[in-house]
């Protein structure tokens, strides 16, 4: 393998009101707006020293343009690009210039796919991570992971690992052992990229990590002092896999984000990935609610990276979608 993934970077969302975008995640939850023009919002957490980690970008329907990784140097997008040829899979150069404040990038239809995009150049923005007088919302802190609904985890996960470098942290199995989601990590936390049995390939969600679990519960006062309310779906609860606070939304295009603070270090190469049972109550929730049907129902479409056409949607190789919690 002649690259090295750094960490998922950014994410691109198609949104039909930028107006109506920006008041949910800058003016409710506190990102960071770097930059406006008439078809983009370019935002930010605090602690992070590059132009952006999610772009809101004006389209008709909503849907996810790219899932973005950070490579280590410049030479492993050509490590990269001679990799995916020698697979056969669908990719196109996106030449610097052509997407803002980003140098030369390398898209791909996934195994699964899903659009990846893989960049080492981003433009540098200020890092805020001590300028408190600019700390509102959820104190969103940086881009953690995200996860993916996709139709067969096995070969999804075989792929990442195998192929990709990315190691498993944990996982969860049905009662006849097949795998039904895997935690897959480039960076020394619980996971860059998730992936979950269900229909696909779709985007369930996007997380990004807060200071504190406090962070959470403030971020649910301003949400409902601000009349977003209803855009809490799931949470302020605990995962018991990963161990962390988490807080699930739905921003004005139906688009699902976590708020996420509290997993643990997975940076020594000896360290043996967790396994959980489908239907042990404490895996999702530590506490033990069930999570809305919503959670496992909706999700984003993603588009084709050549034609820019919702990828067509594939029913999951394994028949359970919802796990059923014995207490």
């Amino acid at each position: 393998m002649n690259f090295s993934i750094i960490r998922v970077a950014r994410t691109i969302l198609n949104v039909t009101d930028l107006d109506k975008s920006r008041a949910f995640y800058v003016d409710a939850l506190g990102f960071i707006e770097t930059e406006r023009t008439n078809d983009h919002i370019y935002l930010r957490g605090l602690e992070e020293a590059h132009h952006h980690s999610l772009i809101l970008q004006k389209a008709e329907k909503p849907s996810v343009e790219a899932i973005g990784y950070k490579v280590e140097k410049e030479e492993d997008l050509e490590g990269l690009e001679s990799f995916f040829l020698s697979k056969g899979m669908k990719m196109k150069w996106m030449q610097e210039g052509t997407q803002h404040a980003l140098g030369k990038s390398l898209r791909v239809q996934d195994i699964s796919g899903l659009p990846v995009e893989f960049f080492y150049k981003m433009d540098k923005a200020e890092r805020l991570l001590q300028r408190y007088d600019m700390h509102r919302g959820s104190r969103v802190q940086r881009i953690d992971h995200v996860n993916c609904c996709v139709p067969n985890v096995q070969k999804a996960s075989d792929f990442y690992m195998n192929e990709l470098g990315f190691a498993c942290s944990e996982d969860t199995v049905d009662e006849s052992g097949k795998l039904w989601a895997t935690w897959l990590h480039r960076k020394q936390t619980v996971h860059d990229q998730a992936f979950m049995n269900g229909i696909g390939p779709r985007l369930h969600h996007v997380g990004f990590f807060l200071p504190d679990p406090l962070a959470l519960i403030h971020a649910c006062d301003v949400l409902a002092s601000l009349g977003y309310a209803k855009s809490i779906e799931r949470g302020p609860g605990r995962h018991g896999l990963s161990n962390a606070f988490f807080l699930y939304l739905r921003d004005p295009d139906g688009h699902r984000i976590e708020l996420y603070n509290g997993d643990y270090l997975t940076s020594d190469p000896d360290t043996e990935p967790i396994h959980w049972d489908l239907n042990d109550p404490r895996r999702q929730t530590f506490w033990g609610a069930q999570a809305p049907d919503s959670w496992f129902d909706e999700a984003s479409s993603v588009l084709d990276i050549i034609s820019g056409e919702e990828v067509p949607l594939k029913e999951p190789i394994l028949a359970k979608s919802k796990p059923e919690f014995i207490i």
